[in-house]
């Protein structure tokens, strides 16, 4: 099989632990590059956070952001989009508000976070992670249905972390008895992320995949979490982190080193090596 499309995830995938970059990690892609195969990334960060990530490593296609509900080369123009509407969001952040969690509504220009109450019963803000790039307007509120509802906030995603593996599931259940149709996966521990029906990170594949005649096993798509396995088990060659939890292990084809071991830089090597150039097929 001839490989005409590498996929990646960022977090837990292309960065290291310490969220770096590794020199050999771009070494390696400028190498399959050169051999014609077409790099994009998917993850569940934002769009600007996951563009700055492609600048550094010289990509400028399409990318997937967001959990699959942002496909762009450019923020200005993408090729798809899905926001779930201010009515959704609404009802689905008026029944997290009722749990100890932060919720963050993720949308490509900038997101929305809640003020969350510490134990000390003093309200704190959670700091800024490794997704959000200076330049992303993150704010913070103390009720955050109010601002959906005065704002008209229609974000691509909702993150949600929580504290306690308790109230994580029992928050999950209820969204679920009331939203079961939308998409519901994890990228850390204690934590779910909500998109709208059917908008995963698989489905965007199959959609960039129309727009640029690449066929699903025509690619090779690597990653680490559950909300990779779809699009590891929709790939014609699905790559599984040495991290990843034993699910997304078991969805794999392969599974490669560790992202502190040059998990992304090893799987290169040894499945793109003897390709030759894609141009010459």
């Amino acid at each position: 099989m001839v490989y005409r499309m590498l996929i990646l995830d960022i977090d837990g995938t292309l960065l290291r632990s310490n969220f770096r970059l590794d020199r050999e990690t771009r070494e390696a892609i400028d190498y399959v590059k050169k051999k014609g195969v077409y790099v994009t990334l998917a993850s569940g960060r934002n769009f600007p956070s996951t563009k700055k990530i492609a600048k550094a490593l010289k990509l400028d296609g399409y990318l997937i952001s967001q959990n699959g509900g942002f496909i762009a080369s450019s923020v200005d123009e993408p090729y798809f989009e899905s926001h779930l509407s201010k009515e959704d969001t609404y009802r689905i952040v008026s029944i997290l508000e009722n749990y100890n969690c932060h919720i963050r509504l993720v949308h490509e220009r900038f997101s929305v976070g809640n003020q969350v109450q510490q134990k000390s019963q003093l309200v704190a803000k959670v700091t800024l992670g490794a997704g959000d790039p200076l330049f992303y307007p993150v704010t913070f509120t103390e009720s955050l249905s109010n601002h959906v509802l005065e704002k008209e906030v229609t974000p691509s995603k909702i993150d949600i972390q929580f504290f306690e593996e308790r109230e994580r599931r029992s928050a999950e259940q209820h969204l679920k008895a009331h939203f079961a149709n939308f998409e519901y996966t994890s990228s850390t521990k204690c934590n779910f992320e909500i998109t709208a029906p059917n908008v995963t990170k698989a489905n965007a594949l199959r959609l960039l995949g129309l727009k640029l005649d690449v066929a699903p096993e025509e690619m090779v798509a690597v990653g680490d979490s559950h909300n990779d396995r779809e699009m590891i088990e929709m790939a014609g060659l699905g790559v599984a982190m040495g991290n990843a939890p034993e699910d997304v292990k078991k969805a794999a084809n392969w599974i490669t080193r560790t992202n502190d071991q040059l998990g992304v830089p090893y799987m290169i090597k040894e499945v793109f090596r003897k390709q030759l150039r894609v141009g010459l097929y």
